[in-house]
């Protein structure tokens, strides 16, 4: 992967510097230790790249080094990038208003500035600032009985990016649990890479507790695709040993099924798909499978009410591509966004690839409520996007 970015590194590396150097540095009385004290960050990072390309492998223990070489190229790259950028724009105007001129270099180093603190603090502090975030669904099919039902979701994980701060997940599984659930689901993306990362924090998973469980499916990364240095055949031993250990723990891990709950004679469906996403993501979710032999499914005459089903699928893009189309579901929960992890007075790059990609979405009756998740990744950082638990109480409309 880093492979792939050489270029890319190469140049938002030399080119900022470029500019930098001969904004401030070109003049003869700079000292030349100066000159070459400039150049010393963006020659380090240029050297780790190629060390981490020739050695790449998407291990738990390789992810961290990795994770700190991008927040290190981020510190370095990114502000010297927004003040390139800012000059030349601001510097527009100021080729028509000379009085414009003065405030160029100051509002660029602001931003420059600013965009070093924003990094810092996301990389710092951002991963572990946790938050709740509450949402309500109104629904005519929801039975009386359900009003106020609580779900809880968590979603993404990643439990790679807490190998080095596990306290973190005692506090999530705390939190989840004080938040007094009737029930809680994970929407997918346990691991980054590999089962095993499951197995230090097992214990405290464990201890997520609601009246009517915990339910869970896959993500794209559960399958473990990413885990280039297993073979075929250990990938799909370490999906088993993934799937054996959420069980282990009282999870109800749902592959293409569902589960019916009631209260007295009213009831309503989970329902849980395998990761349907767009290529390169995994299409194995089957909508038709998992809804089976469900009572009262696609009952909608005027005697009988639809059952009220709640789908957990990773893919915010599912909901689109299959379930409004071919599917009656009145509420689906996913993940798989993390708002790439950014986000700025409610902006972020990810809405440029997902149309779905935070809170709640509304259509004819029918939502999708997508949950910017937990862990991260590959990059220790976030900024405005910050690992968020939910909340969504059903009402009865």
């Amino acid at each position: 992967m880093i492979a792939r970015l050489i270029p890319v590194i190469i140049l938002t590396l030399l080119l900022p510097n470029l500019y930098l150097h001969y904004e401030d540095l070109r003049r003869n009385d700079i000292p030349r230790w100066r000159k070459i004290l400039h150049w010393i960050p963006e020659l380090f990072l240029l050297a780790g790249a190629v060390a981490i390309s020739c050695t790449e492998t998407l291990s738990p223990a390789n992810l961290i080094y990795i994770g700190i070489y991008i927040v290190l190229y981020m510190l370095v790259a990114l502000p010297k990038i927004v003040y390139v950028l800012m000059s030349l724009l601001l510097g527009i105007p100021g080729l028509l208003w000379h009085s414009f001129r003065p405030i160029v270099r100051p509002v660029a180093l602001v931003a420059r500035w600013s965009m070093f603190c924003a990094v810092a603090y996301g990389s710092l502090w951002g991963p572990d600032r946790l938050v709740v975030r509450e949402a309500d669904f109104d629904s005519p099919d929801l039975p009386v009985s359900f009003d106020g039902y609580r779900i809880v979701q968590f979603s993404d994980v990643h439990l790679a990016s807490f190998l080095q701060r596990p306290e973190q997940i005692d506090l999530l599984v705390d939190t989840i649990n004080a938040l007094s659930p009737d029930i809680i689901v994970f929407t997918g993306d346990l691991v980054n890479t590999d089962a095993d990362e499951l197995l230090p924090f097992m214990k405290s998973l464990s201890r997520l507790k609601a009246p009517d469980g915990v339910y869970s499916i896959l993500g794209n990364h559960d399958y473990q695709n990413y885990a280039r240095y297993l073979s075929p055949e250990e990938q799909a031993k370490h999906l088993e040993q993934l799937q054996e250990r959420q069980r282990q723990m009282g999870w109800h891990l749902l592959m293409n099924g569902h589960a019916v709950l009631k209260r007295g004679t009213d009831s309503i469906a989970v329902i849980g798909v395998e990761n349907d996403g767009k290529p390169p993501f995994p299409e194995r979710g089957n909508l038709q499978q998992a809804l089976g032999m469900l009572p009262g499914y696609g009952c909608h005459s005027q005697n009988r009410k639809p059952l009220f089903k709640i789908l957990l699928s990773h893919d915010p893009t599912h909901w689109r591509r299959k379930v409004l189309p071919e599917t009656d579901i009145q509420l689906t929960l996913s993940g798989h966004t993390h708002g790439m992890q950014f986000m700025l007075f409610g902006w972020s790059p990810s809405q440029y690839i997902y149309p779905e990609w935070r809170g709640m979405y509304s259509e004819n009756g029918r939502s999708l409520y997508v949950s910017l998740g937990v862990g991260g990744a590959l990059i220790p950082f976030r900024f405005g996007a910050w690992p968020e638990i939910n909340i969504v109480t059903l009402h009865h409309e």
